[in-house]
């Protein structure tokens, strides 16, 4: 891990995770407690049904635990209001998902930068950012063309591109592999991990896929809601 950021990543902890009550109660995390530093890749691994997908949605900022606190970037989410949540999840936290999700009519440049316009307004320094990690994806050779010209695998990388555009302190990747062959998959993991390294950016990875869980700096288990 060659991170040299200060700031914090993420900490979960003793984060429950209920929902309904009576008969219909079902725990989906059970006294988790989880951190992140800054330029490390943790990679969750386990069984469908088994809380991945509760844990990234907390870590997220988009669920509120029922018991236990969440911080992410030194900001405890779960003390947080609802409008300082939501600037969060747009300044703090970066998205990649399965599907890359990109806009079929922007360019994988223009991706990036809209970004910055949601953010506010487009500067020379958004550009020159925009174009500094579109390089750093190997996509600047096509930067200017649209998601129907691109592969899956390329798809990805601008997806990861416009996922570290705010700087963010925290990167969710959830089953970024889903939809790539194997080496393509493992090509899009290395390069996540390549970058949350260089910029210092605290990484969680859920996948099922147990031949990528050796790109990650460490691999946590999770059952039944459970950390094992």
């Amino acid at each position: 891990m060659t991170a040299t950021a200060t700031r914090t990543g993420l900490t979960l902890s003793g984060v429950t995770l209920r929902y309904g009550a009576g008969d219909t109660l079902v725990t989906a995390l059970d006294d988790v407690d989880l951190t992140v530093e800054p330029g490390e890749v943790v990679a969750v691994a386990g069984p469908s049904g088994s809380g991945k997908s509760s844990l990234l949605a907390v870590a997220g900022a988009l669920i509120t635990p029922t018991e236990g606190t969440v911080a992410i970037g030194g900001t405890d989410v779960t003390a947080a209001g609802p409008a300082r949540r939501t600037e969060l999840r747009r300044t703090g936290i970066g998205y990649v998902f399965q599907a890359s999700n990109l806009l079929p009519s922007l360019t994988a440049r223009d991706q990036l930068l809209l970004v910055a316009h949601l953010a506010g307004r487009v500067t020379r320094e958004h550009r020159d950012r925009a174009a500094e990690l579109l390089d750093a994806v190997g996509m600047t050779a096509k930067a200017d063309r649209r998601p129907h010209e691109l592969s899956g695998g390329e798809r990805q990388r601008v997806g990861i591109a416009r996922a570290l555009m705010n700087r963010p302190a925290l990167l969710l990747a959830d089953e970024p592999t889903a939809a790539l062959d194997q080496q393509r998959g493992r090509d899009v993991v290395a390069l996540l991990a390549e970058q949350a390294h260089a910029r210092g950016t605290a990484t969680v990875l859920v996948t099922h896929d147990e031949g990528l869980l050796d790109r990650a700096d460490r691999v946590v288990r999770i059952r039944d809601g459970r950390m094992g």
